[in-house]
């Protein structure tokens, strides 16, 4: 089986080296760990044990075939759905029945895989409403402070959603209402809501899906600066091998909400089962990942 197409502009070649402790070259404790994670809606089964762990600064991708489980697993972690059975920890605590709401306080964002913006607002608007759960005032305790403590944080919130936008490379559109941006650009402020509620770990859900070539090359590099230079812990799904392959240190695969394959990509895209179930390829075909797969 062939290796997938990396990107050729500004990604660094992979394989990329696993997070590792400095003091001791061991590998670096896990931020996220889920634990026999079940999840059922009536009699369908969405995910079945599900088991893995997410190192501390790494980009850790899952791929599978539609209906695989994928965003079902995302959903838990994030907290819009509740495992049926099994548990996940963060950061070392249990947060299985955190409400979602509380996520975002304790380190976990996430992008959606349909755009969740708020149309009629403007760019800088949306990224501000990530940075909601970090402000200390309110509107009754805000006013009688609003010339000190108030007007201070509101400053400082802002300065640090320039930074964003201009990481994100969005300056020319912040001022632009939302919902007349083109399709990439609105995944970019949608990325960039979720840099706002400064997480430890980011949930990307098909960062890169719908757009074309040099918007997927953008794309991963921003990913990949976010990782590397803002120490972000990134979990991914993602369809396009080539990305995978590009960003990713660690890979596991879902079929039918079942774990089948977790390592490094190369290894887990030459694993038989991986072929089968995402590939759908017969044990004796070999197809060619000359282009991206899509499931």
């Amino acid at each position: 089986m062939s290796a997938a197409p990396a990107l050729h502009r500004s990604i660094p070649a992979r394989p990329r080296a696993l997070p590792m402790a400095a003091d001791t070259g061991t590998a670096v404790a896990p931020i996220l760990a889920a634990e026999h994670v079940s999840l059922r809606f009536g009699g369908v089964r969405a995910l079945t044990e599900v088991s893995f762990e997410v190192r501390r600064g790494e980009v850790f991708s899952i791929i599978g075939p539609n209906g695989a489980g994928k965003t079902s697993m995302v959903n838990c972690i994030s907290g819009r759905y509740r495992p049926t059975e099994g548990r996940i920890r963060f950061d070392g605590a249990d947060i299985t029945r955190v409400p979602t709401r509380k996520r975002a306080a304790v380190g976990i964002g996430r992008t959606f895989q349909n755009l969740a913006l708020f149309g009629h607002m403007t760019v800088l608007d949306n990224i501000m409403v990530g940075r909601h759960h970090l402000l200390k005032h309110g509107f009754w305790t805000g006013m009688p402070y609003w010339l000190g403590g108030a007007q201070q944080e509101e400053i400082r919130h802002r300065r640090e959603v320039e930074e964003i936008i201009d990481f994100l490379e969005i300056q020319h559109v912040r001022k632009a209402t939302a919902g007349t941006l083109s399709y990439g650009l609105r995944k970019r402020v949608e990325l960039a809501r979720a840099v706002a509620l400064k997480p430890k770990l980011i949930l990307l859900d098909e960062p890169m899906a719908g757009m074309n070539l040099e918007e997927k090359e953008d794309m991963a590099r921003f990913i990949l600066d976010l990782n590397e230079e803002w120490g972000m812990t990134v979990l991914m799904i993602e369809h396009d091998m080539g990305v995978v392959m590009d960003i990713s240190h660690r890979v596991m695969v879902l079929d039918f909400g079942r774990k089948i394959a977790e390592g490094t990509p190369e290894a887990v895209l030459a694993d038989p089962h991986v072929r089968r179930a995402y590939l759908g390829e017969a044990d004796e075909v070999v197809h060619d990942l000359d282009e991206p797969v899509t499931a």
